[in-house]
């Protein structure tokens, strides 16, 4: 337990990304394009590209993978084959360690000074009919009910409609829109530098940064791997991993600022360095 940051304000809301994240959707992502590859006699997509692709917009069905893949089919027959394996495996994907204990914790939680209701959303570059299909077990809908629905911004939410995805700060930023206006009169407008973003991919942490956001980066641990050794430039946004036309690099900045924090798990997550109260057991009102 470590006291929370000097000079940063306590945190209002906690945004998350989705796959990777919250569900073990990423590796069935690649369960999902490894069973197309070897259909058609390729190997495996290794975690070298892997760490280039994870967290790009279409990167699954772009230039660089069809570069490395030379498959012997269209880019239209490898989406049609790939969508079938995910149709099937979504439905089976699982909650990562710590993310439901998270989640129920946050949607009880309270900032410390103040004790004003800690407000959690989701930003992910998914679709709702994927979210549909990754929440069919009742464990993993019942989890994701922890987000309020008016709180889930999707790629395809009716406010994303010709925004960039990550890097690009849009979601970030649409998600705290939609957060401000459901506050009620009494609550003051929740700042950029009030939110705790947790995310699991390198652009995913740098849209974070680039929406004036705090972030928590949780990669999964091959794809820690690739860039443990850059990971003050993934912290501050400047890996340069995807360039966007309009989308200036990062201004360079320091990784121990308070700004960003790197975790192996969810289950690491430190409420009170972020000034959170999490609702106790003691706090639960008497069965009496």
């Amino acid at each position: 337990m470590a006291a929370p940051l000097v000079g940063l304000p306590p945190i209002r809301a906690c945004i998350f990304d989705l796959d990777g994240l919250l569900l073990n959707t990423e590796d069935i992502y690649s369960l999902c394009a490894n069973t197309v590859l070897s259909r058609h006699s390729r190997p495996p997509i290794p975690w070298s590209l892997k760490a280039q692709l994870m967290g790009v917009p279409g990167s699954s069905n772009g230039e660089v993978f069809h570069q490395w893949a030379q498959l012997p089919i269209s880019r239209e027959q490898y989406k049609a084959e790939q969508k079938a394996e995910q149709d099937k495996m979504f439905p089976l994907c699982e909650a990562l360690p710590g993310a439901r204990a998270l989640l129920e914790q946050l949607s009880k939680a309270t900032t410390q000074a103040g004790g004003r209701r800690i407000k959690v959303a989701l930003a992910s570059s998914s679709v709702t009919s994927n979210l549909k299909l990754k929440s069919t077990r009742p464990e993993i809908s019942e989890m994701i009910g922890l987000i309020p629905e008016k709180n889930r911004v999707l790629s395809d939410h009716d406010r994303m409609k010709g925004k960039i995805g990550k890097p690009a700060p849009g979601i970030f930023l649409t998600a705290l829109e939609v957060v401000n206006e459901q506050l009620d009169s009494t609550e003051d407008q929740i700042r950029p530098e009030e939110c705790l973003v947790f995310e699991d991919s390198v652009p995913g942490v740098e849209a974070a940064r680039r929406a004036g956001m705090r972030v928590v980066w949780v990669p999964h641990t091959e794809l820690y791997q690739h860039w443990a050794a850059r990971e003050e430039e993934v912290l501050t946004g400047t890996t340069g991993l995807v360039k966007i036309d309009g989308l200036e690099p990062m201004s360079p900045k320091k990784s121990n600022d308070g700004w960003g924090e790197k975790l192996a798990s969810l289950e690491d997550f430190d409420y009170e360095k972020y000034g959170i109260r999490r609702q106790s057991v003691d706090m639960r009102p008497s069965r009496i």
